[in-house]
């Protein structure tokens, strides 16, 4: 279905081909995960399905790519649209009309399909992707997470032969996203449709695969093979495959179920180990000693993916977070050990009212994760304690003062967010020029900004045009031109999205780090996996109230949803992450 013949692409300007000398044929009828390092090439192997590369990217694409038998260097992607669906990252960038029914059917009317056929479609697509009490909505007043969704639907309507995704489930909440899954199995079983998928979160999508595409380095040669086989070999793998390395199970289990069946003597040896040790219950307090747990093994290799999303102006978020240029101290001092604080908090956006009753209090040192699903609240939270939307009853206060109310100037040491979109914080050419105006915007020493960058993306050169860089890249890059102001209270909204596991456990590290030297840390995430490992306490919301608010280990353990792995695999034990587990057992063994 998918065939590429010696196939190799360059960037105008790049020091090396972005893909080099690809030979394979991806099966008809399956789904082929496509796994790796962010800017490894990922997008740009999709794009060349699609037809985007190079008709779009730019750049010059050598060998051949056919799709059914359509040379994607003679058919643009419009004349591709009824052969291969595609979703980028950035589902904003995906959208044509206003509407979410409007665009489910966009694709239909442009192949011009009888309207009863069209209208059939949609809504099976609403019904199969959770999507029919929004149908009516505008798309710009969705959450990420279902944007995201009505983007997919608005590919599958047409019924392609093939479907290109790109992070598909990155914004989405657990359970959407097994919804998705289940979705794109359907479609691969019942209708023969063909799935290349790019993901990150390999601990959602890997046991669905039914091969497994591995891009080790840029330029290097792909690696086509079963998810057993690429798996056991892979650098980038999810936690119940390092789990199983760890304990020496062979085959290594690529789902909870597999690994559960494998799991009593392990149980068993951690719970001696409990006994003699204590069992292990989360991250430790504000205040305590921060114990550095390995991250699952993980590879990362240099370069740059062929994204060429245009860079955003400065907007509000922008202003707020880069103006002014307090004095490079440490952290704002926050007010009785408060960093913030929400009281009887209730927003309403027109008749909607998104959030009601929120009472939380952050402590100085605390990381805390906002969990819930799509449209439960997050960011409008994240919004309120930043400043840029105002309660509606109730107050918030942090540092000591009310955001909304208090110049961003004033603000920028109290607060900083990182928002989903992180091209809303870019406008500058180049990543050195981001940087230095970091730097100067933060009082801070220059290369602060440079270093913290390098830090998150190892390599990535001083000129690189920030639309160049693939989602993953730009949030890093975006988090690091907010860490460097060192805000005493840093927000984050899904700060994983586009992050391969190398460039997640450098992200933990520096925010444990941050944590320890007394910054408080709140973050809006599905990533199951990262509250596991970095959040002190865990806040669930539903429906615009906080449903449960306790220590990680209790509130995600009794959670099917949002348990990570091994907490699922070791059940009913505390146990929440491979470190955790691989630390007990070292204890256990030590005379």
């Amino acid at each position: 279905m998918i065939r590429f013949e010696q196939v190799s692409v360059t960037y105008e300007g790049a020091a090396g081909p972005s893909l080099r000398n690809v030979d394979l044929v991806v099966p008809e009828g399956e789904l082929t995960l496509l796994v790796g390092p962010s800017g490894v090439g990922k997008s740009t192997l999709l794009g060349a399905v699609s037809g985007l590369v190079p008709h779009f990217t730019g750049g010059t694409l050598r060998g051949r790519v056919t799709v059914a038998g359509r040379d994607t260097r003679t058919h643009k992607p419009r004349e591709l649209a009824d052969v291969v669906g595609t979703v980028g990252q950035d589902p904003l960038a995906h959208f044509v009309t206003d509407v979410v029914e409007d665009e489910l059917a966009y694709g239909m009317e442009s192949l011009g399909l009888p309207p009863a056929v069209m209208r059939r479609r949609v809504e099976e697509t609403l019904d199969l992707l959770g999507l029919n009490e929004l149908r009516d909505r505008p798309i710009a007043t969705l959450s990420g997470g279902q944007q995201q969704r009505v983007a997919i639907g608005s590919v599958l309507t047409p019924h392609p032969k093939v479907l290109v995704l790109d992070e598909p489930t990155s914004a989405l909440d657990p359970a959407a996203a097994e919804e998705v899954l289940a979705v794109l199995q359907r479609l691969v079983h019942d209708l023969g449709t063909t799935v290349l998928m790019a993901e990150h979160r390999l601990e959602r999508v890997v046991q669905y695969a039914d091969r497994v595409l591995l891009l080790p380095a840029p330029g290097a040669a792909p690696v086509l093979g079963t998810p057993a086989e690429i798996m056991a070999v892979s650098p980038v793998h999810p936690p119940v495959v390092s789990l199983g390395r760890l304990a020496g199970w062979s085959p290594l289990p690529l789902s909870i179920r597999d690994a559960r069946r494998r799991a009593a003597p392990l149980r068993d040896r951690l719970s001696a180990a409990a006994g003699s040790t204590g069992p292990a219950r989360g991250n430790p307090a504000p205040g305590a000693p921060h114990q550095r747990h390995p991250a699952p093994p993980a590879f990362e290799a240099p370069g740059s993916g062929g994204g060429v999303a245009g860079s955003a102006a400065p907007g509000l978020l922008s202003r707020l977070l880069r103006r002014g240029r307090p004095t490079p101290a440490g952290p704002a001092p926050a007010t009785d050990g408060k960093a913030a604080e929400a009281r009887h908090l209730g927003v309403r956006r027109g008749r909607a009212e998104v959030l009601r009753g929120i009472d939380l209090t952050v402590a100085a040192g605390e990381t805390v994760a906002l969990m819930g699903r799509n449209g439960a609240g997050k960011s409008t939270l994240l919004s309120t304690l930043v400043g840029t939307l105002a309660p509606t009853t109730g107050q918030v206060t942090v540092g000591g003062r009310t955001p909304h109310r208090t110049a961003p100037a004033e603000m920028v040491r109290r607060v900083g967010l990182v928002p989903q979109e992180p091209r809303d914080l870019l406008y500058a050419d180049t990543v050195a020029a981001e940087c230095a105006a970091a730097d100067s915007d933060a009082g801070a020493a220059p290369g602060t900004c440079r270093d913290l960058v390098s830090d998150l993306l190892p390599d990535v050169p001083d000129d690189t045009h920030p639309r160049d860089l693939s989602e993953g890249q730009r949030l890093a890059l975006a988090l690091a031109l907010v860490l460097t102001g060192r805000p005493a209270l840093l927000l984050l909204d899904e700060p994983t999205r586009g992050l391969d596991y190398a460039a997640k456990a450098r992200l933990i590290e520096i925010l444990r780090s941050l944590a320890a030297q007394g910054h408080a840390i709140v973050l809006a995430t599905h990533d199951v996996e990262l509250a596991a490992e970095l959040a002190h306490r865990v806040v669930v919301l539903a429906g615009g109230e906080i449903v449960a608010d306790g220590p990680t280990a209790e509130v995600v353990v009794s959670s099917p949803a949002f348990a990570p792995q091994v907490a699922k695999v070791l059940a009913p034990g505390h146990w929440l992450t491979v470190g955790q587990v691989a630390e007990a057992l070292a204890l256990a063994d030590t005379p």
